[in-house]
């Protein structure tokens, strides 16, 4: 039996590009991550799940089984100096100073989100399937600037508002490839039963650390739904997908709590709507061009600016199965994320340790140059 042990992937990304990429939308396998985060037409077998159910049933002659094991990412984007900022609101010496950190802090935001996956892939002629778990979480911070006419007490009494919502889930993509009209097409689902979470929190600007995010929280349990199909004629490919078919509005824990001597009063929706994305590429065995569009804007917390709409592209170029050659560009409405990626394949099956791939980006205003290791996918 031929089967696929994919890596251990660590990635760590620090941001400080403008605008926010949600956890939930961003790949979270390295090769994905390095190729913008496409997926649609592009993903294997096994990370199918987290693209498109449909490449459940695209597979290799010889693969009987794979396993990705688990993926984790890091993503901290506090493209404002929001944590900085406030910090300076609160120590500032005089009123001029306060005024200004005040008037710098206003309409700020901080983002820290994560994520992990794990999947194990069971290609079958009849119906492919594909076990999966997979776990994101989605913080968000901003400030609420108190009102008092002395800039100092302004600070005393203003409070940085955070809401996180962590949503993990379990299920199983069901694939089948079919020939219709002399075309060839898979279709796919994945049923997942989903656990979501939500945490929030008021603390002064000085006592504000993303570590009291989870002070207030509530939970709930819900069924969901995946889709997606694929046509594909020699290399060339065009797919869709839809995740989260049953939409759901969650409500926050809310009340009111003290800030100095005033009361700030707290409570979010978090809307976990369908989001449906196209695909198109070219994919061969030593070079690979997609993109994906999502067709509609994924909307997160009703109070927040994090609302999410993305273009995505990415290439790569095989070097006789040794390196692989990634680019990758993501676009929002407001920022172009681009990425050169180098990655250099370590055959290794002895030990776990050797198969562990180390991600590390750093993000500069408004590009980023990440360099990636990894060994091939297939």
């Amino acid at each position: 039996m031929n089967t696929k042990l994919k890596k251990l992937t660590l990635l760590c990304a620090t941001a400080t590009a403008s605008g926010h990429l949600a956890a939930s939308t961003i790949a979270i396998d390295a090769r994905g991550d390095a190729m913008g985060g496409t997926g649609v037409v592009s993903a294997s077998y096994l990370t199918a799940p987290f693209y498109n159910p449909a490449l459940t049933a695209i597979y290799r002659r010889n693969d009987d089984a794979g396993m990705l094991v688990p993926t984790l990412g890091i993503s901290y984007d506090d493209q404002d100096n929001m944590l900085d900022k406030a910090d300076d609101a609160f120590n500032a010496g005089t009123a001029a100073e306060a005024e200004a950190a005040l008037n710098a802090l206003s309409g700020t935001q901080a983002n820290v989100d994560f994520g992990g996956a794990v999947a194990f892939g069971l290609p079958n002629r009849y119906i492919a399937a594909n076990i999966f778990g997979k776990a994101y979480v989605e913080n968000v911070a901003t400030p609420d600037i108190a009102s008092d006419s002395d800039p100092q007490e302004r600070a005393k009494n203003s409070a940085i508002k955070t809401a996180s919502v962590a949503v993990t889930e379990i299920g199983i993509s069901l694939a089948k490839y079919q020939t219709l009209f002399g075309q060839h097409f898979s279709f796919g689902v994945s049923p997942k039963l989903q656990r979501i979470y939500t945490y929030t929190s008021v603390n002064s600007l000085q006592d504000f650390k993303f570590d009291n995010i989870r002070e207030e929280s509530t939970g709930e349990t819900a069924l969901n739904l995946d889709a997606g199909a694929l046509w594909f004629h020699g290399p060339f490919r065009v797919g869709f997908s839809a995740k989260n078919m049953l939409s759901r509005n969650i409500q926050t824990k809310s009340g009111v709590t003290r800030i100095g001597s005033r009361d700030v009063t707290y409570g979010y929706e978090y809307q976990l709507q369908p989001l449906y994305t196209v695909g198109a590429g070219f994919i061969a065995d030593y070079f690979q061009l997609s993109v994906d569009y999502d067709i509609n804007k994924e909307k997160k917390f009703t109070q927040f600016d994090d609302d999410v709409q993305m273009f995505r592209a990415g290439v790569e170029v095989d070097l006789v199965r040794q390196i692989q050659l990634r680019e990758g560009t993501t676009k929002t409405l407001l920022v172009i994320r681009k990425g050169h990626l180098l990655l250099v394949s370590v055959y290794a099956h002895s030990t776990l340790s050797n198969l562990i791939l180390l991600r590390v980006t750093h993000r500069h205003k408004p590009w980023v140059h990440p360099l990636t290791l990894s060994r091939p996918t297939s």
